[in-house]
């Protein structure tokens, strides 16, 4: 026979009650982690140790399965938003909250390794950002990354949002930010939501119109990225600007 819980009012188990199932194999899943640093998991085990970590008492590598089948990747699982996660069978709101928060705190990892460089004459970094940032959005934004005269960030900032093609970005806009920033260079981001990433000849004249408005500030454009789940595109890289 239990014992009683007063604190519940109802019997409580026996210490000897069998446990479920799933409870030695989240030790398993632990103990793999810490032995292996991570590396020895699977994508669908790494989200199931972190489900379990937010649903205590319930079998989560279904619900990992599962999320990875719908979304494609565990980047697109964590860039989800709450509402599309939710769509899953046993990820309630509490849990979709935490999963995009998870991916929040890896956005400002991300943004802190740009912002600590002294130099972004290297642009591998920026590009790993605003991948993780805009490649599984479903409409189309345009950002600005303003930098200061040793090309440190002073600021990202959002300048359009639009549909699934188009963004509407007005190149006096970005002047003025570039004026009340005193920023001396920027790079110009945009996603395309249809996930290839190559610039269109709309993309171009938009680039170039931006150019021409900065450039009685002078002010560079050191380049124009555009984001799919494809890959990162560089205008420069493509000599188109």
């Amino acid at each position: 026979m239990g014992l009683f819980d007063e604190h519940s009012g109802k019997m409580a188990a026996p210490n000897n009650a069998k446990q479920p199932t799933h409870t030695g194999h989240r030790a398993r899943l632990r103990e793999r982690f810490e032995t292996t640093h991570g590396a020895g998991l699977a994508d669908y085990e790494l989200l199931e140790l972190v489900l379990s970590g937010i649903i205590p008492r319930k079998d989560v590598k279904p619900i990992a399965k599962d999320l990875l089948k719908q979304f494609g990747s565990l980047s697109a699982v964590f860039a989800a938003k709450p509402n599309k996660l939710e769509r899953i069978d046993g990820i309630g709101a509490s849990t979709a909250i935490l999963l995009s928060a998870i991916n929040e705190l890896h956005l400002r990892v991300a943004k802190e390794a740009i912002q600590e460089r002294t130099d972004l004459s290297s642009w591998r970094k920026v590009q790993e950002y605003i991948k993780l940032r805009l490649q599984h959005e479903d409409t189309e934004f345009f950002r600005v990354l303003f930098l200061d005269r040793k090309n440190r960030l002073l600021a990202d900032e959002e300048l359009g949002r639009g549909t699934v093609d188009h963004a509407p970005v007005y190149p006096r806009e970005i002047a003025k930010r570039v004026l009340e920033l005193s920023s001396t260079s920027i790079i110009l981001v945009h996603n395309h939501p249809s996930g290839d990433p190559t610039p269109s000849n709309a993309d171009i004249t938009m680039t170039r119109e931006i150019i021409d408005v900065l450039d009685p500030f002078d002010v560079t454009v050191h380049d124009h990225m555009i984001v799919g789940k494809q890959g990162v595109s560089s205008m420069k890289a493509s000599g188109l600007i």
